[in-house]
């Protein structure tokens, strides 16, 4: 594609569009000739009384949707039993062309603790049936969570059996830090394709988030249990940072790509209703209570972040750097959520009653140094931005804030790490665990990379890039169980599944021990 292609293309991409109310003629009782459910159901945002369904009628999902330009009504029903005997709620939404006809039902009223299940109609056309479960009460400790975090699912990398095998699992929620689709292709030994080129209008976006969804493992996953989701950098533009792309695009023409595909995300994602707005800005950062057992403060890692620095000339996004070079980094203002998160999260954690305080954001927060002769970071991660990681880490250990972990993924192995003031002193106290989910698909570093990693790292406990896979969490108040679980092979859809590693923390004890 030309650069003047590309940033007419990144022009004329869709910015305030879908705020415009519907018009025409409701369409009550559609009749379709091929499946509109075709991308399944979802659920997602649980709290104690409610829970957000999702579904988008796209009878041709590869190409647009294949719905007429009208609103058509949407029936929902949520039971308390999977053969919708004891029907608890139901109604009707419209789905609207603005929106892609995607529903985004948020549903009140509900118990605490609860299993429900849920489907929708339209016409007389209806969807797969799915499960979801509402939050613990308020003042609930006495429960147990069980839940998975994945991120890194290249469509074209490999086939989705690590969601085959979550979908089995008995899971209270899953958590997604980023990387849903890829915007690009790369790599040798792909297995399936992109069917379209890489996406920069809204009607791009849609259809390549359409590919991904239409993966029926990645559906039962989605229907098996609610879904937390925060984006990474795929799903907009590889490395962007804030208003910057890679490419150095004009920042109006990225803003109007960064605006494209944020309401594609919102449109596939079981966000709660009116999460985006218009415009390329979108809140999706916010805390997540599961009684109080564990608060869940789920953040925003790209559209708040300072530029990356020591870039590649004529380029934006991250670089292998010497840290003695790249003195840049230190910059002490620098922020990879910017201020106002920053400043969000400290009241946050400051706040929190619960046993359990997860920080869940989309990469390996820990130093890495990553270099054979020389200390060498990566630049797109929080090694970029050491001041930023520090304050963090300084914070919880000054406010004693009880049983910190971290959560996060992106780098495409899974690591257990202790987390530090002073990464580089090995008698600096610990204070914070975390654990790293590897990509359910995205190729992964060698194990020469691996090895040295654990080489030069001490706090990183564990490290394994071998192996696609996701993490599960089983939390009780007196441990934290952390399971990695690894495909054997990303390549065969119907591969085995099985553990790579477990580790525990125990309550008031920060760190990683082995299981």
């Amino acid at each position: 594609m030309t650069a003047s292609r590309r940033r007419f293309l990144i022009r004329s991409a869709t910015l305030s569009a879908a705020l415009l109310l519907p018009v025409g003629r409701v369409i009550a009782q559609p009749r379709f000739t091929q499946n509109p459910f075709s991308l399944g159901v979802a659920s997602g945002y649980p709290q104690a009384d409610s829970v957000v369904l999702w579904t988008r009628l796209a009878p041709d999902p590869l190409n647009g949707g294949g719905m007429p330009e009208a609103p058509v009504a949407l029936r929902w029903e949520i039971a308390a039993d999977a053969k919708f005997n004891k029907i608890v709620d139901r109604g009707e939404t419209l789905a609207v062309p603005q929106f892609a006809h995607a529903a985004h039902v948020q549903v009140r009223g509900l118990s605490p603790s609860r299993w429900y299940w849920y489907r929708f109609m339209a016409g007389d056309a209806v969807s797969a049936v799915g499960r979801t479960r509402t939050a613990p009460a308020a003042d609930d400790t006495r429960g147990k969570l069980g839940f998975a975090v994945a991120s890194c699912q290249h469509y074209e990398h490999g086939f989705y059996a690590a969601y085959r095998d979550m979908a089995a699992q008995e899971l209270d929620f899953v958590i997604h830090v980023g990387d849903y689709i890829y915007e690009s292709s790369w790599g040798k030994g792909r297995v399936r394709d992109h069917h379209i080129p890489e996406p920069y209008t809204l009607t791009e976006y849609r259809n390549r988030y359409a590919q991904y969804k239409m993966d029926t493992n990645l559906q039962a996953a989605h229907a098996a249990c609610p879904w937390l989701v925060t984006w990474d950098d795929h799903e907009v533009d590889n490395d962007y940072a804030n208003d910057r792309s890679q490419d150095l695009d004009p920042v109006d023409a990225f803003l109007a790509r960064r605006a494209a595909a944020y309401q594609a995300y919102y449109e596939h994602m079981p966000l709660p209703p009116g999460t985006f707005n218009g415009g390329p800005n979108m809140k999706i950062y916010g805390t997540h209570a599961m009684g109080n057992l564990a608060r869940i403060q789920l953040l925003d890692m790209r559209q708040y972040r300072d530029y990356h620095v020591c870039s590649r000339p004529g380029r934006g996004g991250g670089n292998q750097v010497n840290v003695e070079e790249c003195t840049d980094r230190n910059q002490p203002g620098r922020s990879i959520l910017g201020r106002s998160q920053e400043q969000w999260l400290e009241q946050a954690l400051t706040a929190s009653p619960a046993r359990w305080n997860v920080i869940a954001q989309t990469t390996l927060m820990a130093q890495a140094d990553r270099g054979a002769d020389s200390r060498t970071v990566y630049t797109d991660g929080w090694d970029g931005y050491p001041a930023a990681r520090d304050r963090l880490l300084r914070f919880i250990a000054e406010r004693k804030v009880r049983n910190p972990v971290v959560l996060g993924g992106d780098v495409h192995f899974a690591a257990a790490c202790d987390l530090k003031v002073d990464f580089d002193n090995e008698r600096s106290p610990v204070v914070a665990s975390e654990f790293v989910a590897t990509s359910i698909s995205s190729y992964g570093p060698s194990r020469a990379r691996n090895e040295a990693l654990l080489a030069k790292n001490p706090h990183v406990k564990f490290a394994n890039s071998l192996r696609r896979g996701y993490a599960r969490y089983d939390v009780s108040p007196r441990r934290w169980e952390t399971t990695f679980r690894g495909v054997y092979d990303a390549a065969d859809p119907q591969s085995r599944v099985f553990d790579t590693g477990q580790y525990v923390v125990e309550d008031g004890k920060p760190g990683a021990q082995r299981g």
